[in-house]
């Protein structure tokens, strides 16, 4: 059974490895997309092996949810220093990872664990995330403008529902 649990863990885990791939890479290089793409197929199919396996638990969540940080992170880090990012999406990039904060603060006192929650709406805002790298550079800066505004507004619902269904108690998978 650990070994299983390993493969599931591991699984997880190398999307931080490839998160750190990341850092070292030219970004937009094809090195950069490889990690990214393998650090996204990660992000897929942990959960799914995970589940298969019949070994869901509380630390692998966990360990997700710290991947995905680190891999978000490590992209951020990358990326929004060669984009002229105007000082409202600052902001509003920084309100929702404010709600954010307040939902794992909230989760806590609420539901006694840090919880992740993978609601519809942050499983659509982490897809249109995803392909938002593919899209700088490549075609106009208005039509990424648009795709950027859009992923703030779903990642803002997707933030407030959260924080709703925390404070309802309910816990979604």
């Amino acid at each position: 059974m650990t070994h299983k649990l390993n493969v599931a863990a591991a699984v997880t885990a190398s999307r931080m490895v490839f998160a750190v791939f990341i850092l070292f890479c030219t970004t937009f290089s094809v090195p950069f997309y490889v990690f990214y793409l393998l650090g996204a197929f990660t992000d897929v199919i942990d959960g799914r092996v995970a589940r298969k396996l019949n070994l869901k638990s509380s630390f692998g969540a966990k360990l997700d949810m710290i991947a995905d940080f680190i891999f978000v992170i490590a992209v951020f880090v990358k990326v929004f220093p060669l984009l002229c990012v105007p000082i409202w999406l600052w902001i509003w990039i920084a309100s929702i990872a404010f709600i954010k904060l307040i939902n794992l603060v909230l989760s806590l006192v609420v539901l006694h664990s840090i919880v992740s929650m993978h609601t519809v709406m942050n499983k659509v805002t982490g897809f249109m995330l995803f392909f938002l790298p593919f899209g700088i550079g490549r075609g106009s800066w208005q039509a990424l403008t648009i795709a950027v505004i859009v992923t703030c507004f779903a990642a803002t619902f997707a933030a407030i529902q959260e924080g709703y269904f925390i404070r309802a108690g309910k816990e979604i998978e």
